[in-house]
């Protein structure tokens, strides 16, 4: 069985790390090279960084800061924000990323996923889905969070690995920035529609949510930002907390 993995998110906008409430209203919370090295050094598994108005703003990922993050940490290192094409995942993983990250674009123009997967890998294609609970169905939306689509979250979830996706970053934006615990049910019924690693995003506020999600649910990874950036949690002393309940933790 695969260790599971615990992985802070780099949510950048104008060159500073931010963290909101249900994709709104963000707040500062630091240098993203200071804090991957700080990540890093604590024992974090992977690192997910997003530019997360580079899609809105029809612009590309800061490849600049990319590379400065690269330099700073020895550990899988995912980046996504306004990636639209394969030379524009080709230039993020020159510059020292190991995955990328697409979501939005991939809705639009699905082919890319399989070009990516096609070029690179799929271990190196991350789909990123962010959805909201509805009347009772998972609706995707795009754009960080600011446009609603047709799509169901389990449709795309499994359309998107079968055309080369070989991981899935799902986030509720329902539970985003809410520390209430992760989207439990979701997340459990995702990981097992799909042959590949689920990461866990979006609600979580203390390390008992860390260890619900890995007891309750089939998911390889758990996300979280603000827990870290404000320092509520601490990488060694949640690795402990989960080995102590039984979790297999890198």
């Amino acid at each position: 069985m695969l260790k599971k993995r615990i992985i802070p998110c780099l949510d950048i906008k104008d060159g500073r790390t931010v963290k909101g409430i249900n994709f709104e209203g963000l707040r500062d919370a630091g240098d993203p090279v200071e804090l991957a090295k700080l990540y890093s050094q604590q024992g974090a598994d992977e690192l997910v960084f997003l530019d997360i108005t580079a899609t809105q703003e029809g612009r590309k990922t800061m490849v600049d800061m990319v590379r400065k993050v690269a330099q700073q940490i020895n550990i899988p290192f995912t980046v996504g924000g306004g990636i639209s094409t394969v030379e524009d995942a080709y230039q993020l993983l020159k510059n020292g990323a190991d995955k990328i990250s697409v979501n939005s674009s991939a809705v639009r123009n699905p082919q890319l996923l399989s070009d990516l997967a096609e070029r690179f890998g799929n271990q190196c294609v991350v789909l990123a889905i962010d959805a909201k609970l509805i009347d009772g169905n998972w609706t995707v939306f795009l754009s960080g969070g600011k446009v609603k689509t047709a799509l169901n979250l389990f449709d795309w979830a499994k359309k998107g690995v079968e055309l080369g996706a070989g991981e899935i970053l799902f986030t509720s934006m329902d539970h985003d920035g809410t520390k209430t615990g992760f989207a439990l049910e979701a997340l459990d019924r995702l990981a097992s529609l799909v042959n590949v690693p689920i990461i866990a995003s979006g609600g979580c506020g203390s390390s008992v949510h860390f260890l619900e999600v890995f007891q309750q649910t089939r998911v390889d990874a758990a996300l979280a930002a603000s827990v870290f950036h404000f320092g509520e949690i601490k990488i060694p002393e949640l690795k402990n907390y989960l080995r102590i309940n039984k979790i297999e933790i890198r």
